[in-house]
Order: C-alpha cells, then sequence, then structure tokens
C-alpha cells in the first residue's frame, strides 16, 4: 500500500463534504475504487477502527442478554413476499438472484435488505412456550439495498457490509415496548463510547419501518447540520408474528401470537464518528476505538541515539504490557512528517523522547484531540498515559454535546425552520395531527425528523398549521 504523500493536504473541515471523502482515502478508511458503485473496501487500518467499534457494540449487547447468531444471506421470494407492508417499503431496494450457474432457479433469492423474513421463519420454529421468552438474538451482516440516490461511503451504500440487527420476541405489547426503550438506551451508551451525543426521537407515522407499530430513532448532527439516522428501534406488535404465525403457549396452555422489535445500527457509527471528531488535520479518535492509541516518536541526534531508541523500546514494552496499542515511528522522516502522518491517522497520544528527556526521566505527551503537551515522568508512563485516555474521551464528548445543544433553535414559525434548517437543527411546535405534519414538511420543504423522546416542561405553542396549542415541539433538519 503505498504511503501517503506527506504534501498532502485535508481540505478544511469547513467544506464537510470534500473534507469527508479525502479523508476517508488519506487516513486509509476506505477505498472507493471498487468497480461496482456504492461498493466500497475497508483499508486495513479503517477495519481495524470498525473492529474495535463493534466490539464496544457486541461487548453491551452481550451484557444486557442479547446472543449473537448468524442467518444465510439469500431469502426465498415466496418467504420475502408475506408481509405486504413491509415489502412494500423495499421493494424497489431488493438484488434479486435468478440463476444457479446456467440454470434459471425455481425460486428467486433476494440478497438480504434487511433480515426480517430470513429470520421469523425459523422463529416460528424455535418459540414454543413462554418459558422460550424473551427471545433476544442479533447478528453482524452484510446488506443490500439497490440505492439509486447520491451513494457516499459509510453513510449510504449498495452493499452496508457492517450491519448490527437484533431481533427479539415477547410475550405482550407491553414488553415490546419496553425492550424498544431498553434498546434505545443500549444505542445511547454505545454512542457516548463512542463521544458522540445523539438526538433520541418517535418517527412520524409516515415515516416509521415498514410493518411497525412504531420506530423511535437516534440521530448524530454532521458538521455541516445535516443529521445521519445512526440507529433505529421498532415496535413490530404482533404483525410480523401473525405472517409468519409466531406463537407460545401461555401458562393456561393457550396458543397466544407473539410480539417482537427490532433495532439495527451499521457503519454510520463509525461515519458519526470520525465527522464530528475529525479537524483539519485529519481523524480524531476516541482512545477505545483507536487502531494505534499511542505512537512513540524518538528523538534522534548522533550522540546518544541508541540509548533514545532503548528507551522507547522499553517504554513501548510496558504500555503493551498494559494493553495499550502502540507504536515506535523509527522511520527517516523528520519528525515534523512524523506528527502529520499520526494526527492524520487520529492517534490519541504522541510521545516524544530524546536525549533530553531521558536526562530528566520523562516524556513529553502530546493530546490529538486538544494539542496540549505534558511531561510525565517515565516510571509513571502506564498511569499517565490511562489518565490521558479517560481526559480525552471526556473532552470529545464534551465539545461534541456542547455542539449539538447550541446548534438546536427553537422556532416558532415555517419561515423561521426554513433558515435555520440551512446550518442548524430547528424545534417547532406539532399538534401531531398527520395532515398539519404533512402540509408543514411541504412548507419547509424538509422532513420531520421526530418528536424527542427526552422533553418535558415545554410551554404551550401553536401548531403553525392549524393554531392548536401544544406541548409537543418535533425536530426539523436537513438529513443525509
Amino acid at each position: 500500500m503505498a504511503e501517503i504523500e506527506k504534501e498532502a493536504a485535508l481540505p478544511l473541515k469547513e467544506n464537510f463534504s470534500d473534507w469527508y471523502n479525502d479523508l476517508l482515502w488519506m487516513a486509509e478508511i476506505m477505498d472507493v475504487r471498487y468497480p461496482v458503485k456504492g461498493l466500497y473496501v475497508w483499508y486495513p487500518f479503517g477495519f481495524a477502527i470498525r473492529r474495535n467499534t463493534y466490539a464496544i457494540i457486541r461487548e453491551i449487547l452481550d451484557e444486557s442478554g442479547h446472543q449473537e447468531t448468524l442467518f444465510p444471506l439469500l431469502i426465498p421470494e415466496n418467504e420475502f413476499m408475506k408481509e405486504a407492508e413491509h415489502i412494500k417499503g423495499f421493494e424497489d431496494e431488493v438484488y434479486w438472484v435468478t440463476h444457479g450457474g446456467k440454470d434459471p432457479l425455481d425460486v428467486k433469492l433476494a440478497l438480504r435488505p434487511t433480515s426480517e423474513t430470513a429470520i421469523y421463519p425459523m422463529y416460528k420454529i424455535w418459540v414454543r412456550s413462554h418459558a422460550d421468552l424473551p427471545l433476544k438474538l442479533y447478528q453482524v451482516v452484510n446488506t443490500f439495498r439497490y440505492e439509486t440516490k447520491h451513494t457516499r461511503p459509510l453513510i449510504r451504500l449498495r452493499e452496508i457490509t457492517s450491519f448490527k440487527e437484533a431481533h427479539t420476541v415477547h410475550a405482550t405489547w407491553e414488553d415490546a415496548a419496553a425492550q424498544v426503550k431498553e434498546a434505545v438506551e443500549l444505542y445511547t451508551e454505545i454512542y457516548r463510547r463512542l463521544g458522540v451525543p445523539v438526538l433520541r426521537s418517535r418517527r412520524p407515522d409516515w415515516d416509521k419501518f415498514p410493518g411497525a407499530d412504531y420506530t423511535d430513532a437516534i440521530d448524530a448532527m454532521m458538521p455541516d447540520g445535516k443529521t445521519l439516522q445512526i440507529g433505529t428501534c421498532h415496535h413490530l406488535g404482533n404483525n410480523f408474528a401473525k405472517t409468519f404465525d409466531i406463537t407460545y403457549e401461555d401458562p393456561t396452555g393457550e396458543q397466544v401470537l407473539a410480539y417482537q422489535t427490532c433495532y439495527g445500527i451499521s457503519e454510520r457509527s463509525i461515519a458519526a464518528t470520525i465527522s464530528i471528531h475529525g479537524d483539519d488535520k485529519g481523524l480524531v479518535l476516541p482512545p477505545e476505538i483507536a487502531p494505534v492509541q499511542v505512537v512513540i516518536i524518538p528523538i534522534l541526534f548522533k550522540k546518544g541515539a541508541e540509548e533514545v531508541l532503548a528507551a522507547c523500546r522499553n517504554v513501548q514494552a510496558r504500555l503493551k504490557k498494559a494493553g495499550v496499542r502502540v507504536e515506535i515511528d523509527s522511520s527517516d522522516l523528520r519528525p515534523g512528517a512524523k506528527y502529520y502522518k499520526w494526527e492524520m491517522k487520529g492517534v490519541p497520544l504522541r510521545l516524544e523522547i530524546g536525549p533530553r528527556d531521558l536526562q530528566n526521566d520523562v516524556a513529553v505527551v502530546v493530546r490529538r484531540d486538544n494539542g496540549e503537551k505534558d511531561q510525565v515522568p517515565l516510571p509513571e508512563i502506564e498511569a499517565g498515559v490511562l489518565a490521558s485516555f479517560e481526559a480525552i474521551q471526556e473532552n470529545l464528548y464534551a465539545k461534541a454535546k456542547a455542539e449539538l445543544e447550541s446548534r438546536i433553535i427553537p422556532c416558532e414559525s415555517l419561515e423561521e425552520v426554513k433558515e435555520t434548517i440551512k446550518k442548524d437543527i430547528a424545534t417547532i411546535p406539532w399538534c401531531e395531527k398527520k395532515e398539519c405534519g404533512l402540509a408543514m414538511e411541504d412548507e419547509m420543504d424538509a422532513g420531520i425528523l421526530g418528536i424527542p423522546l427526552d422533553q418535558e416542561g415545554n410551554r404551550p405553542a401553536k401548531c403553525p398549521i392549524c393554531g392548536k396549542e401544544t406541548t409537543t415541539r418535533v425536530y426539523v433538519a436537513r438529513t443525509y
């Protein structure tokens, strides 16, 4: 893999689209040159970010009682077409396999756009008794959607390479509702670990998941003011249970329809993380997902070079023993070129060790998130590095949260909203009537994102369409 040219300059982040596209290849996250539109290749460095991110997702789901599984990619047409409302939501996006070799297939096979119709025929077999409930499974798989809009790596793909989808089964509607609420909290915690603050809202009925009773969603605000949907949680009621005959025997011996939920998260989680934290120098990665957490730069002169290198190797070994992902850059590049390279890759901490530092028994520690320099005694290097990781994590989240909160603007009129969403997120009163909501969307030329899950204490205000007083406000934003 060719070394990134030292002269390469990243566009300023204020030109977000160019910055984002250039960062993906300059930091070696994804290569867009695969010869099929909407399909991209993970560089090893980018894949390491993915691996570390999904380790967090798996940890949080596993600890909450979910179990990981794996279902097939191919879905028979007769199963896929069973749930009419669900299929209507995906019919224009499905890739179909029609031949095996040269022979036409008796039954066409869909490449999963999502896995409800692959999983639920098996749930019919597996769920027998109330003792089997709740059933909480998830998988991390690739899914395929024939996107006709402008594709963008990690954000809008024809192959979603890293789709985590959970599918749960419950005895009652209320149990399923509680699971959706839990899923929103789990996703909020995942993103807190990534340093990403989120908007949590209930989608309007016309924007819910096809076949769901309701959809709660998680969104992030990107640097250009648009929002990116980075997680969805769907209450499916017993709609799919009716279609796929998923029933259980209750304590009285009666066969009862089950209730279900599903919720998904994809590599958009990585898109949000790198976009929100990155700067004009490149990536700024939370320590937990950084492939390289510490880079050691030896400051070498002719005199004392071997002693400096030996000290660097000693620090590297100690940090590795403490569980830190650490590298020494002993290449022939000038120190400034090394700084540029590792700043581009978002390494959270840089340690500089030269002859004078050895004399003082310290290392110079430079934080990637804010550029602050400090000296840490070499005998205390492990504790100093780990403490810096905590400080970086807290700072990244606090900074992003303050930015998000400062860019949510309360509006009272549709004209205010139209002006606000050019660069920020608006809120506007809504009476919750569908006809008023759709009329608002038409006039604003933007969609209602959702009703905030966390809103309370709003003062009464008038719906801008019908004039009815309401305490409900909704997010409005441009979206990806």
